[in-house]
């Protein structure tokens, strides 16, 4: 799976991270990769200074050939590269559909970030636009292997973490991973302002055990074994911490609410796993 990526690049870190995860995937699982720098220029600063744009197309094109050839030399690999003018979020989600890619990978961090988050700008355009699963990736290079031993699914029983799960699974046959299901009960009396009584403890607990086991036959039916875990707490607090503290190397979410609220959930969940995990999350479609 994932033979055919679209890295989003900027010259920054995290997207170099991004582009190494990616061609050591490529290296090892055959396929082929497609490197695109976005230029965007608006019309305003076109008006007050038109001799950057050409500045700008000469800074990506030199930017992408160099990251063309480094890869290509290093990992020997079929490599493409794309410097083109427009929005990033929209480039890297045409370039994409253009290409049938089947991931996007890439960085939490833009190279004009200055060490804030561009979940709201790139990265969550991309994964809510998106034609395909992407791939985020915040950790030294020097970690970047594409090779994934230890991965974590939160799931909470809805349809887009059933995908994710499966998605999961599908790496796990691949790479030889250990899966972990998470499933976080949710603080109701913070959210509704009421007393937690045994009963409705009980009747939690069996609800989670329920969804559970909803994962185990999903994995089951994959051909995949599992280990299972439930916690209760802040959704995004508790993946990170846990993933944080096995040390797991994926996280797989899905791209869709929590308890299968049909809406994005840059805003709370996904967005803040992103932000603060230390190892790459894979959003699925």
């Amino acid at each position: 799976m994932y033979k055919n990526i679209v890295v989003a690049f900027d010259g920054s870190e995290f997207s170099k991270a991004a582009l190494i995860e990616s061609a050591n995937r490529i290296k090892r699982h055959g396929g082929k990769l497609t490197i695109v720098h976005a230029v965007f220029f608006d019309e305003e600063e076109f008006t007050l200074a038109p001799e950057q744009r050409e500045k700008r197309f000469g800074i990506g094109k030199k930017l992408c050939a160099l990251a063309k050839e480094t890869i290509s030399d290093e990992f020997g690999i079929e490599v493409e590269a794309m410097s083109c003018e427009g929005e990033p979020p929209d480039v890297v989600v045409e370039i994409a559909d253009e290409k049938n890619a089947d991931l996007i990978a890439m960085g939490t961090y833009g190279r004009r970030g200055l060490r804030r988050m561009i979940m709201g700008s790139v990265t969550a355009k991309v994964i809510t636009n998106s034609p395909c699963d992407v791939l985020v990736v915040k950790r030294p290079c020097s970690e970047c292997t594409g090779e994934y031993k230890s991965i974590m699914v939160p799931f909470d029983g809805s349809e887009y973490s059933k995908k994710a799960l499966e998605r999961a699974c599908k790496l796990s046959k691949a790479d030889e991973a250990e899966v972990t299901v998470l499933y976080v009960i949710p603080r109701y009396e913070e959210m509704v302002e009421f007393f937690k009584t045994a009963a409705i403890k009980e009747s939690l607990s069996h609800e989670a055990q329920k969804i559970i086991d909803k994962a185990q036959k999903t994995a089951s039916s994959c051909g995949i074994s599992i280990a299972a875990m439930i916690q209760e707490g802040n959704a995004g607090d508790k993946i990170i911490e846990i993933a944080n503290s096995m040390k797991h190397d994926l996280i797989v979410m899905g791209t869709y609410g929590w308890k299968g609220i049909n809406r994005a959930i840059m805003g709370s969940s996904t967005q803040r796993v992103i932000m603060n995990a230390s190892c790459p999350v894979l959003t699925v479609k």
